[in-house]
């Protein structure tokens, strides 16, 4: 039977690492600042019925400004690792020519004071938020993009890669190409399942562009990609739920993998939607460029079953309804389900190490008492997680560390701020940040106890 206890008695082994994430357009504020460029989620902010009540990142948490506080909430929290994205209009505010020196400043003041602490600076290239340039000259779906993003990155390594040890290139492609440029529910917000498709395949060679720059440029360290996988439950054992459900991983799994992989791209799923990827001679070689991890973010897991094939789903399947608890985004809270996602992925894939590079629950968060906030589904959620992934390394998978999400409530992308899922809640008036009941969970689940 799965337990569900973590402590020191859990199952981490010696050298795992404890961290926390955040992306930069949704803390750090500071819209226009330094020199920093316009991102297409500025853009995309300022169209009406985008994002809720017409909210934006130009403030979100301040960290621009308030870096220190939050270095210090990380410090007394007591994690290992702090994950963090560069914005990349921060550093080149067209994407591209020469690097604004005071965004670089930013990311080296960061980077110092987190070594101060012992906390060792975790840098995702890009999350999301495109320089606004880029994309009006086509964003991912434009195949320049790709080779914009490996210049991007050798500036970055260069500025902080004597202190940076662990890098991402990209964080959740899926949602760049599919909820960007397909679902219109993200920044460009279109809705083209063609240009979706580009967009991945430009977004793959990217990440390996800036792999091969990583190795070429003599870097020391390490380099990996970071998914949203999902490998959906079978409604029933019967075989065409069974069946339906490999399908149904496939676009958030596979499709990314098996190039990193050097499996090139899964046949049959570019076959139900009669379509190709745009690769050029070298590309797929160039995506297969070794990778020294891959970092999985989960949240939920969804259960599926078979349905007839149409356009609107060619893989032939559907969500199925669950009696199963739900947070405020309206996910299936499955912590199970954590362990069944990456030993499929150890499984599947010759991967060396995993992390956990994203995990938490958005709820509402509003019983206060003398300044405290309870959030104890949170703490429940936290709790059967990390039971789960304990879980999975007694399974023999190579589960290296784990990064909660998020230190900070944050600008929640189309969500606005209408959703928290940060350990330390953020007054939305005057910032002020306040650690909730989750945050001393995690400090004691990081220190080895229980709460």
């Amino acid at each position: 039977m799965p337990s569900t206890e973590i402590g020191r008695s859990g199952g981490f082994p010696d050298g795992f690492l404890w961290g926390c994430a955040t992306s930069s357009y949704q803390i750090e504020g500071a819209a226009g600042v330094d020199g920093r460029g316009p991102s297409i989620w500025d853009a995309f902010c300022r169209e009406p019925g985008r994002v809720s009540r017409g909210q934006n990142g130009d403030v979100a948490c301040d960290s621009y400004r308030r870096w220190p506080e939050d270095v210090r909430l990380l410090s007394e929290l007591g994690v290992g690792a702090y994950r963090f994205s560069v914005a990349w209009p921060r550093v080149q505010p067209d994407g591209r020519g020469g690097p604004n020196r005071a965004g670089l400043d930013y990311y080296s003041r960061l980077a110092d004071a987190l070594l101060e602490r012992g906390i060792e600076p975790w840098v995702t290239l890009y999350h999301w938020d495109l320089p606004l340039a880029l994309g009006e000259a086509g964003g991912w779906t434009a195949r320049d993009t790709a080779y914009r993003f490996a210049d991007y990155a050798s500036i970055v390594y260069g500025a902080l890669g004597d202190r940076v040890g662990h890098w991402t290139t990209l964080n959740e492609p899926w949602c760049s190409a599919f909820l960007g440029y397909e679902h219109g529910e993200h920044a460009p917000g279109l809705r083209d399942r063609n240009a979706a498709l580009r967009a991945a395949h430009h977004l793959l060679l990217a990440h390996g562009l800036a792999v091969e720059a990583f190795r070429s440029g003599g870097h020391a360290g390490e380099i990996g990609l970071v998914i949203n996988p999902a490998t959906p439950r079978p409604a029933t054992r019967r075989p065409a739920d069974l069946e339906a459900a490999r399908r149904a991983s496939v676009e958030r799994t596979g499709l990314w993998l098996d190039p990193v992989f050097g499996r090139g791209y899964p046949a049959p799923y570019l076959a139900a939607r009669g379509a190709a990827m745009p690769a050029l001679d070298g590309d797929m070689a160039t995506i297969a460029a070794p990778v020294d991890f891959v970092g999985v973010n989960y949240y939920n897991e969804d259960a599926v079953a078979a349905a007839p094939a149409s356009p609107a789903s060619p893989d032939g399947y559907r969500l199925a309804p669950t009696s199963t608890e739900k947070t405020e985004m309206g996910w299936d809270v499955v912590p199970q389900g954590l362990r069944r996602v990456l030993g499929f992925i150890a499984g599947s894939w010759p991967v060396g190490a995993l992390y956990v590079t994203e995990n938490g629950a958005a709820y509402a968060d509003t019983e206060e008492s003398a300044g405290r906030v309870r959030d104890a589904d949170r703490v429940a959620y936290y709790r059967g997680h990390l039971a789960a992934c304990r879980d999975a390394i007694s399974d023999g998978v190579p589960l290296r560390g784990y990064f909660a999400w998020s230190l900070l409530d944050n600008f929640e992308w189309a969500h606005g701020y209408d959703r928290r899922f940060g350990l330390v809640s953020v007054d939305p008036r005057t910032l002020e940040r306040r650690p909730k009941d989750s945050y001393y969970f995690y400090r004691d689940a990081v220190a080895g106890y229980l709460e």
